[in-house]
């Protein structure tokens, strides 16, 4: 009885907590202006964009796509597709488990998928460069053609209690933003070595419309300023690590 009591106490605090309302009230608004500009793009723009898609082609010369949390959600879905497009699809997890379970369930959806799984902690850059050395060593023993045509840094996680990783940056702005940066940097020159045009996709979130006092400094970026306050602000840090992922989209 003791312990619900003190459940319901910190449900309590938590739905009144000011980082609450601020994702309760600045989160809404973000994806409502979001959805606006997607609505009034479609009814005033005629303009048809197409992208091309990779053609069919036999092993060892289909392209090869490198995903970053792909054991769920967003991932797991374009992991998928991905697979059914011809792709052979890297999937990289923290999780040895939800990496086979994910194999299973791609391969369940389409038998003739072909996959790889790496484990790696995206906030981690030791563990990225491990992820890194190989792939590479993994694409020379496959016979495949040793370039990566999409890198998608899809990981990211929302904390509401702070974390420091071993390099002693925030936990949260790692993983959304660090983690991304330094894995585009490693696998850039698998990506300049791609016989076709190769693409980064860098999956960030409306909430960046929230940030409105972006402060570029050490502290800031990697996330130690937050982690010196009394209370945790993680709405903010969410924001702060989209938003630096938003401005990386907009500078490649």
């Amino acid at each position: 009885m003791i312990n619900l009591i003190k459940d319901l106490l910190r449900s309590i605090y938590f739905l009144c907590s000011i980082q609450f309302l601020r994702m309760a009230l600045l989160w809404t608004f973000s994806v409502a202006f979001s959805h606006y500009q997607l609505f009034k793009d479609s009814l005033f723009s005629h303009k048809i964009v197409s992208y091309p898609r990779s053609s069919p082609s036999t092993f060892p010369n289909k392209p090869i796509c490198v995903i970053t949390g792909a054991t769920s959600g967003l991932g797991l879905s374009t992991a998928c597709k991905l697979s059914k497009e011809g792709y052979v699809v890297v999937i990289v997890g923290r999780s040895e488990q939800l990496l086979s379970e994910t194999i299973k369930k791609i391969k369940g959806w389409n038998e003739d998928a072909h996959l790889k799984a790496f484990q790696a902690d995206i906030s981690s850059a030791e563990s990225i460069i491990k992820f890194g050395t190989s792939l590479r060593q993994w694409l020379l023993d496959s016979d495949l053609h040793c370039s990566v045509q999409i890198l998608i840094n899809n990981a990211g996680i929302l904390a509401t209690s702070p974390r420091v990783t071993t390099e002693g940056y925030d936990k949260m702005i790692a993983t959304n933003y660090i983690g991304p940066f330094v894995m585009t940097k490693l696998l850039l020159p698998l990506l300049e070595s791609s016989p076709v045009s190769s693409k980064i996709v860098n999956v960030t979130s409306f909430t960046h419309r929230a940030v409105t006092n972006m402060q570029v400094d050490e502290g800031t970026v990697s996330g130690k300023r937050f982690l010196k306050s009394k209370q945790y602000p993680y709405a903010q840090i969410y924001e702060y690590s989209k938003c630096e992922l938003h401005i990386l989209n907009e500078l490649m």
